[in-house]
This record gives C-alpha cells, sequence and structure tokens, in this order.
C-alpha cells in the first residue's frame, strides 16, 4: 500500500528533467522536438519586471510546457537598449528567475537582432552584439535584415539580395562562434509594418536562397497584415487588431513545406489580437512561434499605477515630457512610448515593494496560461523531453 502510494507521487521524469538546473534549451532542439508542428509556442518578451518572468516559467512548470523568453536587440544591448539590460544582464535575471520558480524550460532567444542600414561598421557592431548573447547563453537568434529590401529594384532576387548577404554572413558568423549548429534560427523576409504582404514568391525564395548557403532557418517572421504593439482609442482602450491575414500565412507556409522546408512562421505583433480570435482561427504549427511583448509591458503599467501610485505617475509625467509632441491623447502617446521609460526607470521599477512584484507575477501566470491554452500548447515538455531523450542530445 505505502509502495503503490510512493509511486503515486513521483513525478513524471519530464517535469523532473527540467525541474533541474541546466541552461536553456536551444531553440534547435524545441522545434524539432515539436514536429510534426501543432501548437504555437509562446514567445514573452518580459520587459518590465522580473515578476513576469518567475509568473510565466511558473505558469510553464504548472503546465508542464516550455516556451521561449527573449529580448530584442533595442530593448537589450551593450548600452542597455530601452530597458537598461544588457544580453548578460537579462540572461543571469531570467536564470535567477528559473531557479526560483524551478522550471529550466525555456528558450533563450535574441529577437529582431535587426540590420537597417547594412554598412560595414553596422555590421560589426551587430556581430559584436551576437559575441555579446553567445557569451551570455543565449540558445536561439532572429537576425531580421528585412530593412534590405530594396524596392529600386524589379525581380525578387534582386530585390532580396541583401538581406539574403547580410543573413549569410551573420548566420555563419553564429556558426563559428557556437561552433555546432544546435541553435535556433529565425530571419525575416518582409518588414512587419509595411503596407505590402510579403509574396509567396519572395518568402520561398528567401528560405531556398538561405538553405543553399548552408543556412537552414526554423522560423520566419513575414509581413501577413501584422504591427507591432498595439492600438488604442483616446480612452486608453485597446483596439483589436484583425488585421493579419491568415490566408497568405497558409500560402506561404505550404508553399515551403511543398517544397521540403520545415520552416515554420513566427508570428510578430500579436498583443493586440483577441486571445479567442488566435485559438479559433489561428493555423497553429503552421504558425509556430508567437511574440507577445506589449500585453505583458501593459498589464505590467496597470498593476504599478493601483500598487505604486506614485511611481506610474512619474512615469507618466516623464513618457509625456519627452513624447508628447501635439494634441495626442495622453493614453495613445503611453501605450506607444512608456517602453523608453523602462531604462530610466530601471532602478525603481526593480524596487517596487513585494507586494506589487506578487501582484504583476499572479497576473503574468494568469496571462500566459490563457495564452499557451489558445496557442495549442499542451504538455509540450514532454515532447521535447522525450526527444532529447531519444536522440542522445546534450546541450548542457
Amino acid at each position: 500500500m505505502h509502495n503503490i502510494s510512493r509511486r503515486r507521487n513521483v513525478k513524471p521524469e519530464h517535469v523532473e528533467f527540467f525541474e533541474q538546473p541546466r541552461p536553456p534549451i536551444p531553440g534547435s532542439v524545441l522545434f524539432e522536438a515539436l514536429t510534426p508542428p501543432r501548437e504555437i509556442v509562446l514567445a514573452v518578451n518580459p520587459r518590465v519586471s522580473v515578476g513576469v518572468i518567475e509568473g510565466v516559467l511558473q505558469a510553464a512548470k504548472d503546465s508542464e510546457n516550455v516556451l521561449i523568453i527573449e529580448l530584442a536587440l533595442t530593448e537589450m544591448n551593450l548600452q542597455g537598449g530601452y530597458t537598461g539590460m544588457t544580453p548578460k544582464v537579462f540572461a543571469e535575471r531570467v536564470r535567477k528567475a528559473a531557479e526560483k520558480v524551478g522550471w529550466y524550460g525555456y528558450v533563450l532567444h535574441a529577437d529582431h537582432v535587426a540590420v537597417r542600414k547594412g554598412t560595414d561598421e553596422e555590421i560589426e557592431n551587430v556581430k559584436r552584439e551576437l559575441k555579446a548573447r553567445v557569451e551570455a547563453g543565449f540558445t536561439s537568434f532572429a537576425i531580421d535584415a528585412s530593412h534590405l529590401f530594396d524596392l529600386s529594384k524589379d525581380t525578387v532576387p534582386e530585390q532580396l539580395k541583401r538581406i539574403i548577404d547580410v543573413g549569410t554572413e551573420l548566420f555563419h558568423y553564429l556558426d563559428e562562434l557556437i561552433g555546432h549548429r544546435n541553435y535556433g534560427r529565425e530571419g525575416e523576409v518582409g518588414e512587419i509594418g509595411k503596407t505590402e504582404l510579403t509574396e509567396v514568391s519572395e518568402a520561398l525564395y528567401y528560405v531556398e536562397a538561405m538553405k543553399k548557403n548552408g543556412i537552414d532557418l526554423h522560423w520566419l517572421a513575414i509581413n501577413n497584415g501584422s504591427k507591432h504593439g498595439v492600438s488604442v482609442d483616446a480612452e486608453g482602450n485597446v483596439i483589436p487588431q484583425l488585421g493579419i491575414n491568415i490566408k497568405r500565412t497558409v500560402e506561404v507556409v505550404q508553399a515551403l513545406w511543398d517544397h521540403g522546408f520545415k520552416t515554420r512562421i513566427a508570428q510578430h505583433g500579436i498583443s493586440g489580437t483577441p486571445l479567442y480570435l488566435i485559438a479559433e482561427k489561428f493555423p497553429k504549427g503552421m504558425i509556430n512561434k508567437g511574440n507577445v511583448a506589449t500585453y505583458f509591458m501593459l498589464t505590467a503599467f496597470d498593476i504599478i499605477r493601483i500598487y505604486e501610485p506614485e511611481l506610474y505617475k512619474r512615469i507618466h509625467n516623464w513618457v509625456m515630457e519627452n513624447y508628447r509632441k501635439d494634441d495626442t491623447p495622453e493614453p495613445q502617446v503611453f501605450v506607444k512610448s512608456s517602453k523608453y521609460a523602462l531604462k530610466q526607470f530601471f532602478q525603481d521599477l526593480d524596487k517596487m515593494s513585494d507586494e506589487t512584484k506578487n501582484a504583476i507575477r499572479a497576473r503574468a501566470y494568469a496571462d500566459t496560461l490563457l495564452h499557451m491554452k489558445a496557442f495549442g500548447m499542451e504538455r509540450t515538455a514532454k515532447r521535447v523531453y522525450d526527444y532529447i531523450k531519444k536522440n542522445n542530445v546534450k546541450y548542457w
């Protein structure tokens, strides 16, 4: 009888595995383990508070899921970005949160490592940033050279030439730094927020060309009608984003799969999209990575407004003084530009009361559960663990 009782209390192997201290999971391992894909993996951008990271990881642990934690180059860089964090500081913050929660089931992703002009000086700077991320333990990288799309040219190969050349150079640089191909690779072919949707021919040519250059892309960001952040009305209510073109997204992925590529879509701009719409309409698996940033930031600010009104007032006033240029309603200015206050108030945000941090943690926990459910994530930790065990993968 006692033996039966003890057996019932034994944790599943995959849970024990990710409860034990280990480095972040390589993005490539996550990608291969979730093949064939049937979910959107939640990629959280926790730019405001360590409480967000703890809540996210606790939700992942309790639901037995693996997720992605990420920050972009503009947010986190060797100069601190607009969050005030370097790659090393952010990686350590995530590690400490994982230690506190007891869950190491996450990929550490460098999102939007963007090249905007393509000058030699900029590319050398991006290489320094990539090196800092590798040294900090990042296990997945998004090289975004989509800004180099050449609209002056008439053919797809000419239009995409610089995007492909720069992407190839930077991914090969990562290969040299890391010494193996065991990391996540995300590319971007259509600049998010542009008017024109990414054409199927553009996405296919880009992935084919990168493959010929020795780079298998796991995820591809395209312009499918999404935009970064959220839009709000004059009172600050979020206007639902309904512009993501599902039809074009499916056409792009189907073309890639029909040509033998396993590449899936990384969906940007999810924050303003109603979760019920994602749950009911999004092609899960085809869209395989869902980035959520602004949502978590704004909910954290909502909590700070109630729990730390004095701090919130100072942040709000600073944003208005620095970013309100005309008669745009204050809520719209705050939603668009409050992210730039994070570095300015870095110490204050870190010194918030335990009560505030607990509220942020609890809200992040609940929101993460909702997002994972809407994304179709069901005990992904077991599938990742089974893949690691079956293939004798060593990453720690």
